[in-house]
């Protein structure tokens, strides 16, 4: 069967920003028929505490006993992986690595959560300043990132800021901001590392997907070939959101496939 039928990106209550118990994660997603799901619990590592003392901390032994266990419980009904969201940033590169070394997962994203010990989620980020000052320093610790840690298979939703700014996206585009946008992708490219295609901007009125169109369509032109796609869901009703659109914007940027993550290699499937 074609089309997106795994959603890459989700969240369950083993993260600090959901309270969803891991089985109706599952449960939805068996009742919208998707071949699997990998789960992406939230590990934000040094997180600024202020404002809202937030723990994106990752009990990883709890967190695979669990899915261990619902993998033999739903064996033949779902694929069910085991993926991790790693907050970056570039003094952490180290214990990231010692994490991944341990670690055991089929799937790791890596995500701009905190730029220069902030979160564009909140609005004192942009305060005293343009949007587009705002926005180019997102993008300037995404390339910090990239060149302080490259061990994730992709970088989540690239364009993350824009859910938050105080125009969102009504006056973002990738022509704005080409040349470090080119900049971070030919180093993804160079890099091995992929991107993924996070639908949950239509959820949050963008209109787009994060990263929105053009900037997927680049990273194709550039050689990209590894893309994942995910909703980005921490609770049952966002799986495989407006996975429809998502599909029609792969396929508009060149893409006759998508990616899926097991024991960390790249598994191509057709849309």
């Amino acid at each position: 069967m074609n089309g997106l039928r795994w959603d890459c990106h989700m969240h369950s209550s083993f993260s600090g920003d959901s309270e969803t118990p891991m089985k109706q994660m599952i449960g939805q997603a068996i009742d919208l028929g998707l071949s699997g799901i990998t789960f992406t619990e939230h590990l934000d590592l040094d997180y600024p505490p202020i404002p809202d003392d937030v723990d994106f901390s990752l009990d990883i032994a709890s967190y695979r006993r669990q899915l261990r266990a619902f993998q033999e419980e739903y064996e033949g009904r779902i694929g069910l992986r085991f993926g991790v969201e790693l907050g970056l940033q570039p003094h952490l590169a180290g214990q990231l690595h010692e994490i991944l070394a341990l670690g055991d997962f089929d799937f790791v994203i890596g995500s701009s959560h905190v730029a220069h010990r902030r979160d564009p989620y909140y609005p004192s980020f942009f305060e005293g300043r343009s949007e587009y000052e705002a926005y180019r320093e997102y993008f300037e610790s995404i390339l910090e990132n990239i060149q302080a840690f490259s061990e994730m298979d992709v970088y989540g939703h690239l364009d993350y800021i824009v859910r938050y700014g105080p125009e969102k996206n009504r006056n973002f585009s990738y022509e704005t901001y080409r040349d470090i946008l080119d900049e971070i992708l030919l180093s993804l490219v160079q890099k091995g590392v992929g991107i993924e295609l996070n639908s949950s901007g239509f959820h949050y009125g963008l209109g787009e997907p994060n990263p929105c169109t053009d900037i997927i369509r680049r990273y194709r032109q550039l050689g990209g070939e590894i893309i994942t796609v995910g909703a980005d869901a921490h609770v049952p009703d966002r799986i495989a959101y407006a996975f429809d659109k998502a599909e029609a914007v792969l396929k508009s940027c060149g893409f006759t496939y998508y990616t899926v993550f097991r024991e960390r290699k790249p598994e191509f499937l057709k849309l």
